[in-house]
């Protein structure tokens, strides 16, 4: 009798519940689309008309902001800045991470665990707090105004959570798969350039896209490490922007839209790698 009352409370609770979890998404959705529409519809505007109606439909439609900021030299550097350093180190990630994870995963060697952990606690510690012997470390090296002073700090803050997720990975192939391969013949590279990296294709895109998602909106590494603005890359190029436009809000916003269209489209179209690799590495972990 008991259990039939709970039963029945828990089928009247849940539409509740439902509505709830609705309610909570659509908020937040409204929050995250609100701004960029904002930007995107303000980008078709004149500056008289974005001034006074900001949250109004673009009448008439102005594609003279987006067409001016496309014919700029100064954007397509700045776009191919950006490009150049996130494919540099997402390429550099996948490579290292998925190497030190495999010697993790795979390897027994005594102190894995503990070097394994130690190299986790890069998470710990984002850019901001290590920033000051970061950049002294950069100067070092003579790597300030240069894009590979970009380039390494963003791998080895990276390396963590690529390989956690990778070690994850390799952790649940079994044993006997790798038996098998030595037996066949197969090297240590092969069993992990063949059989492991393929089995951890939904790992290597979540890595693949939370690199590119952080790498491509870097601000502050950029800011401190480029003196040039003939290096500078999108994020940077929005600062620059701004200061030159800086009454033309239009002409901003339409900018900002024009930086942020690859990163939204490179994330809408690897979602669901990411979310499959996140949750496939939970669930085999």
């Amino acid at each position: 009798m008991a259990e039939t009352v709970m039963t029945e409370s828990t089928q009247r609770a849940s539409p509740i519940g439902t509505v709830m979890r609705y309610a909570v998404c659509i908020i937040m959705s409204i929050f995250v689309l609100v701004p960029i529409l904002t930007a995107v519809t303000g980008g078709f505007k004149e500056r008289g008309q974005l001034m006074a109606h900001p949250f109004a439909i673009p009448n008439p439609v102005r594609f003279g902001n987006y067409s001016d900021i496309l014919q700029m030299g100064t954007f397509w550097r700045q776009l191919s800045n950006s490009l150049l350093v996130t494919a540099s180190t997402t390429l550099l990630v996948l490579g290292v991470g998925s190497s030190a994870a495999f010697v993790f995963a795979r390897m027994q060697f005594r102190g894995r665990d503990w070097i394994a952990t130690y190299f986790i606690f890069g998470l710990l510690f984002p850019t901001t707090i290590a920033i000051l012997p970061l950049y002294i470390l950069i100067r070092r090296l003579g790597l300030i105004d240069s894009l590979w002073g970009i380039i390494l700090p963003q791998v080895a803050f990276q390396l963590p959570i690529a390989i956690l997720i990778l070690r994850t990975f390799f952790t649940s192939i079994p044993k006997e798969i790798e038996d098998a391969a030595y037996v066949d013949g197969a090297s240590p590279f092969e069993f992990f350039t063949r059989i492991l990296l393929p089995l951890a294709r939904p790992g290597l895109s979540a890595v693949a896209v939370l690199t590119v998602v952080v790498s491509w909106n870097n601000y502050f590494l950029p800011l401190v490490v480029l003196n040039s603005s003939q290096k500078y890359t999108l994020p940077l190029g929005v600062m620059q922007f701004t200061g030159q436009y800086g009454a033309d809000w239009s002409m901003i916003l339409a900018f900002i839209t024009l930086a942020m269209v690859p990163a939204v489209a490179f994330y809408l179209i690897a979602e669901r790698q990411i979310i499959t690799g996140l949750t496939t590495g939970a669930v085999k972990g």
